[in-house]
């Protein structure tokens, strides 16, 4: 997954969980670390608001997490600007390059035929279920 210092709420804990659950890599630069609450907005009488946090996020472990400190990726990779301009996406290469990695050291075993349908079974068909009649 591929998560930068503009990544904050869900940006920062969809990564967390991602790494929590050991699911794949975080490439990129370490998010902002913004995930709080906010709720009970009243508007002021001159029509303004003010949004404050109301409730931060803690872990299973009873410690603060991800608020003021974001989520380190394992691969830091920085989008230099010079790169970009450029048309590169140094970020986006290195995900792809450990992608490709990964898949080499643990290839996927899948099957390469669907396996034979009982008689009777139902199938798809025009959008809807339909019993096979094939013999």
């Amino acid at each position: 997954m591929i998560i930068n210092e503009m990544a904050g709420s869900g940006g920062d804990l969809m990564p967390y969980m991602f790494k929590r659950r050991k699911i794949g890599l975080l490439v990129g630069k370490r998010t902002w670390g913004g995930l709080v609450h906010t709720a009970d907005t009243p508007t002021f009488v001159d029509g303004g608001s003010m949004i404050a946090p109301r409730g931060g996020f803690f872990a299973r472990d009873g410690k603060w997490a991800v608020e003021n400190e974001g989520v380190t990726p394992d691969v830091d990779v920085e989008n230099w600007p010079k790169e970009v301009v450029a048309g590169g996406d140094p970020q986006l290469e290195r995900a792809v390059q450990e992608g490709m990695r990964m898949l080499k050291e643990h290839p996927i075993d899948r099957a390469i035929q669907e396996p034979r349908r009982r008689r009777g079974a139902s199938v798809p068909f025009n959008g809807r279920m339909a019993l096979e009649t094939r013999a």
